[in-house]
């Protein structure tokens, strides 16, 4: 069983910068692809990017490409969601997935674990 926390979401204004993490305790989480995804008032969860477990590769969703970095830290099992440039339209509480066999995908399905969220509120 794998527990996740995610924190440093919070109130920032347009063109402002936070940094999530993710915590996770419980498993391998050097073996683990990680994913993060969001969910807006009324709309469902999408994906926002993917850091694998060999190599660190990152992919992005096209909507926050450029702006947002997910970079990890095995020594720490964390895993981290830079965010620069927000705007009003990142407004969502944001999650962070485990994908046991060692990647990520855009397909939240595939996710085994997930944390409980963090409010990214952004205003104009």
């Amino acid at each position: 069983q794998v527990q996740l926390v995610e924190s440093g979401g919070g109130l920032v204004q347009a063109r402002g910068s936070l940094r999530l993490s993710c915590a996770a305790s419980g498993g391998t989480f050097s073996g683990y692809g990680m994913g993060w995804f969001r969910q807006a008032p009324g709309k469902e969860r999408e994906f926002v990017g993917g850091i694998s477990r060999i190599g660190g590769s990152t992919f992005y969703a096209d909507s926050v490409k450029g702006r947002f970095t997910i970079s990890r830290d095995n020594a720490k099992n964390t895993v981290y969601l830079r965010m620069n440039s927000l705007k009003p339209e990142d407004t969502a509480v944001y999650y962070c997935a485990v994908h046991h066999r060692g990647w990520a995908t855009t397909n939240q399905n595939e996710y085994d674990y997930w944390g409980q969220g963090t409010q990214v509120t952004v205003s104009s």
